[in-house]
């Protein structure tokens, strides 16, 4: 749980990570005391290639960032303005790092235990909710979404089968138009409309 919140008394390990995401090849910093310290994770890459592109626009929030991916990729493929937010300073840090290794230009990151430090509405809010932070967290970054998006706004997370994705659906469904955009390995990509 040491990569959801503080996790100062973790000794660093930095690592560099290639990965080549929607054609483009981008760098990534990670560290002990992050979700997916060994490099991009399968959710995150499905999420990222199933994505439609063409919706994100304006300006886009990364919730509960890690190290950065889905705002970094998002930004260099689309040019989208990026708020990237994270409760944990460690990934906040990579996060940073990784924002000068890949040149990126009209990204902003910092500190945020899930809206409390948000005074912005975005287009797109994307995700992959800290499962193991707890249902309560969980949920609060995904049907809270709602009151940080414009009015043709978008939420885009991913989560497993196995982690209740059938009953979040269903949970979703109270606030938004719901569509499975992809299923594969046990892994569901989700989008929500206002």
């Amino acid at each position: 749980m040491g990569q959801y919140f503080e996790n100062v008394d973790l000794p660093s390990k930095m690592v560099r990570n290639d990965a080549f995401v929607l054609g483009k090849k981008f760098v990534f910093y990670t560290d002990n005391g992050v979700f997916s310290k060994d490099g991009l994770d399968f959710g995150s890459r499905l999420l990222l290639e199933t994505i439609p592109l063409e919706e994100v626009g304006g300006k886009v929030l990364d919730m509960g960032c890690g190290y950065g991916v889905f705002g970094i990729v998002l930004n260099k493929v689309t040019s989208c303005c990026v708020d990237m937010v994270d409760v944990n300073l460690r990934a906040l840090h990579l996060t940073e790092i990784n924002i000068k290794e890949n040149k990126l230009l009209n990204v902003n990151a910092f500190e945020s235990n899930v809206y409390e430090k948000i005074n912005s509405r975005y287009s797109c809010i994307v995700t992959n909710p800290p499962i193991r932070a707890g249902k309560r967290i969980v949920y609060d970054i995904v049907m809270n979404a709602r009151n940080y998006l414009e009015k043709d706004g978008k939420l885009f997370l991913v989560i497993r089968k196995e982690q209740g994705a059938k009953s979040l659906i269903v949970d979703l469904k109270k606030y938004y138009n719901v569509e499975v955009l992809n299923k594969k390995k046990g892994f569901f990509i989700i989008k929500c409309s206002l």
